[in-house]
């Protein structure tokens, strides 16, 4: 029996803060970045940030694995295509050769920032599509907080998930076109971003991850916008400057930002010794009224 071959391929979900939201690096709009493993290179995460520099032309704040899979081409052949996604974090991105796009151009349904007819048309098709089924109308309920139930900004890939499985997003539906269920993507690119995104949803709930998408100094308004940026959701200003105040996640630098209008705010920088002590998302954390 011959010897099994292995390709390893890198996959990049680059992401950067734009104004009104997250943005990702693109080929074309439908794949993400990726390429063939330097099979010289002793480490994977060395080999994917000195590829990922020169796309983004400059260092990564962050960096981190999401998750590897197989794929054998076809039956009956010895070649495996080895597919492994990284997460990775960068104050911009370039717009030559590759398309910059906002996360919630893919997800438009998770951005409950202002009133999201994606959501409420989408929502009203997947009760539709789970009629008459308790199993499928509870996930429904869970994942996209009906009926009461709160709403988790984590659940970006059981979101996707669903949705697929129900035939309103590109990636399954091949007989309609399905208003509002945002950018198609090849293959299951789309499934590898609702993966990043939920588990940079996630890490902002206990990690100080958010201060990588800010500059060294930033004002608090600016956190502020990151975190809902990020989680699609508003927070209430004065609880959430509470918050990070009273963790001492930020320290003053006494100097003030005279770039906009009006009293120039106060300029923080990111407090690195407290930042065990990060938790500025979750069940604690003050929202504005639910759109």
């Amino acid at each position: 029996m011959p010897d099994l071959l292995c390709e390893v391929d890198l996959i990049a979900v680059l992401v950067t803060l734009g104004s009104d939201g997250p943005f990702v690096l693109t080929k074309d709009r439908v794949t993400l970045p990726n390429q063939a493993l330097d099979a010289k290179r002793r480490s994977l995460q060395r080999g994917f940030r000195q590829w990922a520099n020169t796309l983004t032309h400059n260092s990564l704040r962050s960096v981190e694995q999401l998750y590897t899979f197989a794929d054998q081409s076809d039956a009956g052949t010895v070649r495996r295509l080895i597919s492994i996604s990284y997460l990775a974090i960068s104050q911009s991105l370039p717009q030559d050769h590759y398309d910059v796009c906002s996360f919630y151009d893919y997800f438009p349904w998770e951005d409950r920032r202002q009133e999201n007819k994606s959501l409420q048309y989408l929502q009203k098709e997947l009760m539709i599509w789970a009629k008459n089924d308790p199993e499928k109308q509870a996930r429904i309920t869970h994942y996209f907080g009906l009926n009461n139930a709160q709403w988790n900004d984590e659940f970006v890939l059981s979101r996707y998930e669903i949705l697929w499985e129900a035939g309103l997003v590109a990636e399954s539906s091949k007989e309609r076109t399905v208003p509002y269920s945002g950018l198609e993507m090849h293959h299951d690119y789309r499934r590898i971003l609702a993966t990043a995104f939920s588990r940079l949803r996630a890490k902002i709930r206990y990690s100080p991850i958010i201060f990588d998408f800010l500059p060294e100094v930033f004002t608090l308004n600016q956190l502020q916008h990151a975190q809902e940026c990020i989680t699609g959701r508003l927070i209430h200003k004065s609880n959430f400057r509470r918050l990070v105040l009273h963790q001492n996640l930020v320290e003053n630098t006494r100097k003030r930002d005279h770039s906009a209008p009006g009293r120039p705010a106060s300029l923080y920088r990111f407090c690195q010794k407290n930042d065990a002590a990060c938790y500025l998302s979750g069940a604690v954390l003050p929202l504005t009224e639910e759109t």
